[in-house]
């Protein structure tokens, strides 16, 4: 398996994305467009991004410095627990108040009361346990 976050990772993670259709599908109906990083805590920058143009996406590579509408980070031992057993609405609730689950960049609060976004947030988690 590819090292979580890196390029080679952030490429088949792509694949996944566009292959389910709870996640790629649910958000092109809102014309979901955005550049996700994905990291650890304490580093300055994410390790990985994937660039969303209305629900599918369409790069996953190398952060190089590009602008980010979402900069998710967490501890490498909580995303290797959430990408084996996926994380549920409860479960990213708890994660985000006990402060394991950082948004350096996004607004948590506005994407969880959408359930239009919420829902294929959550979805993705299950998705990044497809990656191989």
């Amino acid at each position: 398996m590819a090292e979580l976050f890196s390029e080679e990772w952030m490429n088949s993670f792509k694949d996944e994305w566009n292959n389910e259709p709870e996640l790629s599908n649910a958000l092109a109906e809102i014309n979901f467009t955005s550049t996700i990083g994905y990291g650890f805590v304490g580093d300055e920058n994410p390790i990985g991004i994937l660039i969303i143009e209305n629900g599918k996406a369409i790069d996953g590579g190398a952060y190089n410095g590009q602008p980010l509408n979402w900069d998710l980070r967490a501890s490498q031992d909580n995303w290797n627990k959430w990408i084996e057993k996926g994380l549920g609405m409860a479960g990213l609730g708890m994660a985000y108040v006990g402060g394991k689950l950082k948004f350096k960049t996004g607004d948590y609060k506005a994407m969880i009361k959408d359930p239009r976004m919420a829902g294929p947030f959550v979805k993705s988690f299950s998705v990044m346990g497809r990656v191989s």
